[in-house]
């Protein structure tokens, strides 16, 4: 419920604050006292269309405040999505405009877009007026009212809507599944021959985790193996340089030492020596004889090595995941392989799941077809005492495509007068005709989809006496239990406001304000008694208006 309304710059409005109750609140004033502009201001904070027109002239901006005490899910939903908190239900909508034509918005003082701030103020405020962009003239709307209207009146209606909720996800959760199956098979009977060459090659191949590191480890050794060996050997060589190995040389340098004829031989020591020398030499030759390396084992080795790393490089893959994409690629040769049985499953599920939907689908037109006849009745009922005698209403249903809410297209129709063919409600009125039958469909659709405040504008046009005080009787049963604001030129509807307000216009000669406050007691009968007399208030007049006065 709109609780007040802060509005400063606003054309002819310099500040205003309005505190409006719940159930009827009426608003008054002369032709051209400025009414249009509050419609104006509560727009720009509901995320209206922001004009710099709008901005009072002689100042930079213009600034509209807008509080609500009481905020529904679909609200929650929202502010929980924008991390907005709220404090008993407690909700606050900013809006600004500057003569740059720059515009901001907050609701609870947090920053949001104008899109934002427009899909909260969707939620809390109907407005029902010649240029206003009603919610029931959208036909997405007409299905969710019948429905809320059907839930209320058609016993089973809420266990068939959750039936038929669940039996579509069943149904497109399946149907995924089907498509996914043959999009799969479409692509993956081309990959079936790769797959199968892939598999046998990685099969035959059976690489184990941690083989190749083990391989490389093994071909290391042998290449540190072969180098020694060449090392060895080149030892071995310089050991037997000019024929004769070098222990025989060291032995035969002593034996010629020993020829010499001193005695002592001043030798002796030295070939003793070389002695000992050519025995080590002779035991290191024998030990520093490289051992024979198996050259088959080598290119085993190499060989193996080499196709593992082949095939990873193939796969993309390392060597250790090659085990785990040998068994990927069997899982999907097992699914092309029995994809026909699979397919026929899912196929078969898809079917009992449709024909399930089929089935509460038709029951949901049948439960639907009965509510509509009991809406058209009761907005029948309303429309004579609204002046529209002549009016017709139908909801048509039409089948289109399935969806969780079921296969009915629904509209709500509309014929002003008799000999014209029905049109969808948007397209069959305008202007007073159009806000009256918007007040009999919300009348009767009281409670179902109600946003907690409704704003009429042009409601009573055209009309007077009987009429007049019929639109004022259901504006008083739409309020009750909610809110309506409603600006009207009718004493009829003014006589049964909770809340009365008058619009007034003064100027001073330089300035031209105008001023909104609430009025009671003898102002509001001699509000209403301006009404009906006009600028003179008669004796007449005021008796007419305490009549009046509910």
């Amino acid at each position: 419920m709109l609780t007040s309304l802060h509005i400063s710059n606003i054309v002819l409005i310099d500040k205003l604050n309005l505190e409006f109750g719940a159930g009827l609140n009426i608003l008054t004033g002369e032709t051209g006292a400025g009414k249009s502009i509050l419609l104006d201001a509560l727009s720009l904070a509901l995320g209206g269309r922001a004009d710099t027109g709008l901005i009072r002239n002689g100042t930079d901006t213009a600034s509209v405040i807008a509080e609500f005490d009481s905020v529904n899910d679909s609200i929650k939903n929202i502010l929980n999505e924008f991390d907005i908190d709220i404090n008993d239900d407690l909700l606050i909508l900013r809006r600004t405009i500057g003569t740059d034509g720059k515009s901001r918005a907050w609701v609870n003082d947090v920053p949001v877009s104008v899109k934002t701030l427009k899909s909260i103020g969707d939620e809390l405020v109907e407005v029902h007026g010649q240029f206003a962009n009603h919610a029931l003239l959208n036909p997405v709307m007409h299905r969710v009212a019948l429905d809320d209207f059907a839930s209320k009146n058609i016993d089973g209606f809420d266990e068939l809507s959750r039936n038929i909720h669940d039996s579509y996800h069943e149904y497109t959760t399946t149907l995924t599944k089907l498509h996914e199956i043959e999009d799969f098979l479409a692509k993956s009977a081309a990959e079936q021959e790769y797959l199968e060459h892939n598999v046998a090659e990685l099969r035959a191949l059976n690489v184990q985790i941690g083989e190749e590191e083990e391989l490389s480890s093994r071909r290391n050794d042998i290449i540190n193996a072969q180098k020694n060996i060449a090392i060895l050997n080149d030892a071995s060589a310089a050991m037997g340089r000019g024929g004769d190995t070098l222990d025989a040389q060291i032995f035969a340098v002593a034996h010629i030492l020993e020829r010499i004829k001193t005695d002592p031989n001043p030798y002796s020591e030295q070939i003793d020596t070389l002695y000992n020398a050519a025995e080590m030499v002779a035991k290191v030759s024998e030990q520093i004889t490289a051992d024979d390396i198996d050259t088959d084992a080598v290119d085993s080795i190499e060989e193996r090595l080499f196709a593992i790393r082949a095939a990873a490089r193939k796969h993309r893959v390392s060597a250790d995941e090659l085990p785990n994409k040998l068994t990927e690629m069997e899982k999907q040769l097992n699914i092309i392989n029995n994809s026909d049985l699979e397919l026929q499953k899912i196929k078969s599920a898809t079917e009992n799941a449709k024909h399930k939907y089929d089935e509460f689908a038709s029951k949901m037109t049948g439960a639907r077809t009965v509510a509509a006849k009991e809406l058209r009745d009761r907005i029948l009922r309303e429309l004579p005492d609204l002046k529209l005698a002549n009016a017709d209403f139908n909801v048509e249903l039409s089948k289109t495509t399935p969806s969780v809410f079921g296969h009915d297209d629904i509209v709500f129709m509309i014929k002003t007068n008799p000999g014209m063919p029905f049109a969808p409600l948007h397209k069959s009125a305008s202007g007073g005709e159009l806000a009256r039958l918007m007040l009999a469909l919300r009348v009767v659709l009281a409670g179902e989809n109600a946003a907690h405040t409704f704003v009429f504008d042009e409601v009573d046009t055209g009309i007077s006496g009987a009429t007049a005080s019929a639109v004022g009787s259901r504006l008083n049963r739409l309020a009750n239990g909610s809110q309506a604001l409603v600006i009207t030129h009718s004493a009829q509807v003014a006589g049964f406001a909770d809340k009365h307000f008058k619009i007034e216009k003064k100027s001073n000669g330089a300035t031209t304000t105008t001023n909104v406050y609430e009025i009671t007691g003898d102002d509001r009968l001699n509000e209403i008694a301006r009404i009906i007399s006009g600028a003179k208030i008669t004796p007449e007049s005021l008796a007419t208006a305490k009549t009046l006065l509910k």
